[in-house]
């Protein structure tokens, strides 16, 4: 059970719509799997050097877009070393105790949008303000909103935003004798994920065999919910999660999918999750930008033009993140100069160009291009075009302090009560309110 928390009112942070293109694009952070960490050097270090660490989650992109070395090149008396904690209920948690006792830290801690809320209420004096640091014009409005405190200060920089598609397997489609032509099987489930749910019964009675049509309703629940305009927490402040129409949607579509045969009932981002990529044993998964590096390199080579991008039923944002620099950092000179360098158009592009993470500064978007590589994985697939789309109408979205964990207790319980240990929907709601209840101190 998690520690009790007081209950009240709190401010809520408004992501605003995204209109247009150059009003944004939206990206996200993948998670990798596992529930451990891993520390990873960025390039080699030396003697007399000063060591920055960045704590990440999962799959951020900086070293895999070589940025960590393109740095230490610019500046060789600088080393850098990525801590990585692969799963994010467990990376905050590990980071707010380290905060709040003024120690321990990385020099550079990534805050993931499920948590920023929490971050900027109850934490916003243990980071750097670095709006005075930084033009802050270079980021979307309503990203720097997200982040910034009440009394004006900006304790992270904007780094990826996750507008919402569908990633599928064309080869496994085709065997199932449904469409495989992106545009068309987008109209098919065109403004409704229970359409998207329809076509999962058509594709199980001919699946090929030791397949399934989706990885987990939680992947379904997840890309509902990141679609409606209310979500656990109303405009005024107060948790509304159980009342929410959002969440009843979200669950119900979910709901559908978990007791039924078309699921492969797995936790995303544990190993088994990993590891269904590489076997190609289910062919769609609900597929926020950031999610395309991680299918790159979960499934492997074998996957290579075999899979495809379609756009999702709904618009929607799954996913972002942000970088800040706790006041209990040992080096934070250095520390904000790395941060701004990261976050920068110039770099937030390159990181594209490597795993497809849209970036949160709208001057890097006419330069957008994805990899060559990872244009012929997925098939010639239009992936700015879908993801650009997408931004364009995504609804306003309200987040509160116990996001992540009332997220958590839905997916991670409620739901895997009913997916993965056959208890009945009325039962998975009743665990995720227990949890949920210990987690607002009720």
């Amino acid at each position: 059970m998690r520690a009790r928390t007081r209950t009240g009112r709190h401010k809520v942070v408004v992501l605003a719509a995204v209109a247009s293109l150059s009003a944004g694009l939206l990206a996200g952070c993948a998670e990798d799997s596992g529930d451990g960490s891993s520390n990873s050097d960025g390039g080699s270090g030396g003697s007399g050097k000063t060591t920055l660490s960045i704590g990440t989650f999962g799959v951020f992109g900086y070293k895999q877009a070589g940025l960590y070395d393109e740095y230490m090149k610019l500046n060789p008396d600088v080393s850098i070393k990525e801590n990585v904690t692969t799963r994010t209920d467990v990376y905050w948690p590990k980071t707010l105790t380290r905060l709040q006792a003024g120690a321990g830290t990385d020099d550079i801690q990534a805050i993931e949008i499920g948590n920023v809320a929490e971050a900027v209420q109850t934490q916003g004096d243990k980071f750097v303000d670095l709006g005075k640091e930084v033009d802050k014009s270079q980021w979307l409005d309503w990203k720097n909103a997200q982040a910034t405190t009440e009394d004006g200060k900006l304790i992270g920089l904007g780094t990826d935003i996750g507008p919402m598609a569908v990633c599928y397997r064309k080869d496994l489609f085709e065997k199932a004798g449904l469409e495989t032509d992106r545009t068309k099987l987008a109209e098919q489930w065109k403004g409704d994920w229970g359409k998207y749910v329809d076509l999962g019964k058509e594709y199980m009675k001919k699946a090929p065999s030791g397949t399934k049509y989706v990885d987990s309703a939680s992947s379904v629940y997840n890309a509902v919910l990141n679609g409606e305009s209310e979500r656990y927490y109303d405009k005024g402040g107060d948790v509304v999660w159980d009342k929410s129409a959002g969440v009843k949607n979200a669950w119900d579509v979910a709901m559908e999918v978990a007791t039924s045969d078309m699921s492969a009932k797995l936790k995303q981002f544990d190993k088994p999750w990993d590891q269904a990529y590489a076997n190609g044993t289910f062919a769609t998964v609900a597929c926020p930008a950031w999610m395309i590096g991680y299918i790159q390199e979960k499934s492997g080579a074998s996957g290579k033009g075999k899979w495809d991008v379609a756009a999702a039923p709904t618009a929607a944002n799954w996913g972002g993140a942000f970088i800040g620099v706790p006041t209990a950092s040992k080096n934070q000179k250095e520390a904000i100069k790395l941060a701004k360098w990261l976050t920068a158009p110039e770099q937030q592009a390159k990181v594209f160009a490597k795993q497809a993470s849209f970036p949160s500064t709208p001057s890097a978007y006419s330069t957008l291009k994805p990899a060559d590589a990872t244009t012929a994985y997925f098939s010639d697939a239009p992936i700015t075009q879908i993801f650009s789309d997408s931004a364009k109408t995504i609804p306003t979205q309200i987040f509160g302090v116990k996001d992540q964990p009332i997220n958590t207790a839905l997916t991670d319980i409620g739901i895997l009560q009913v997916e993965q240990k056959g208890k009945s929907p009325e039962e998975g709601w009743d665990a995720a309110t227990e949890e949920i209840k210990d987690v607002l101190g009720q």
